[in-house]
């Protein structure tokens, strides 16, 4: 990795990826709802009859574009909707229920590691469950160490598309948003940094050649 100063005003002077389907694969549950009800009653929590209605609707107000950790609505669907303080015993059937199996894609290591050798990198991470990106990171060949900012939108509370997500890791990267290149596989959520002042570049076209060129102005 290196600093982010010394480079040509009109090139990229960062690089942030997102990380589940650009750099690892993982198996979320197929119904989550159903996951966290079997997590929560292993540790005898008692579960609403309705819980699948309560899990998929909505049970704390928030703005548009900003996250809310998963650990809190659950919390507040199992009150009917009142927010109180977060119990251990949810926190951990929470993270149980979504517990990654991870597979690094292929080439990503090499990706990251090509592309850090010249300017910052990071990542940015749509993931309302706190901790799991870190997690799937620590469980694939990729390593925190890695990357110069790790950051997921349960813990910035923003969400992509928001621009402010992607201002949010390019403040931790050093650099302003129009300075930023961002790397992911879903344009409407990764797009948006177009939106914000950014540039944006589908994963399927990220070789590491792909990334100079965008980084030196020519592509």
């Amino acid at each position: 990795m290196t600093d982010a100063a010394h480079r040509r005003p009109d090139s990229a002077r960062a690089v942030s990826f997102d990380l589940f389907g650009t750099l690892v694969e993982v198996d979320p549950p197929t119904n989550p709802a159903r996951a966290v009800e079997t997590k929560l009653r292993e540790r005898g929590v008692a579960v609403p009859d309705d819980w699948q209605r309560r899990y998929e609707t909505p049970q704390i107000e928030t703005a548009p574009g900003t996250e809310q950790s998963l650990y809190d609505h659950v919390v507040a669907a199992l009150r009917d909707g009142e927010r109180e303080s977060r119990h251990p015993i949810v926190e951990a059937a929470v993270d149980d229920a979504f517990e990654p199996t991870v597979d690094t894609v292929a080439g990503a290591g090499t990706l990251v590691e090509e592309v850090g050798n010249r300017v910052p990198v990071g990542v940015l991470s749509n993931s309302a469950v706190p901790g799991l990106v870190e997690r799937a990171i620590d469980r694939s060949s990729l390593s925190r160490s890695d990357f110069d900012a790790v950051i997921a939108s349960v813990h910035c509370g923003l969400r992509k598309p928001d621009p402010r997500a992607f201002e949010a890791v390019a403040t931790a990267l050093g650099v302003t948003v129009d300075d930023l290149l961002h790397v992911g596989d879903d344009p409407e959520t990764d797009g948006g940094i177009d939106a914000a002042g950014g540039h944006f570049l589908p994963v399927d076209e990220a070789s590491p050649d792909a990334i100079v060129a965008r980084l030196e102005g020519k592509a």
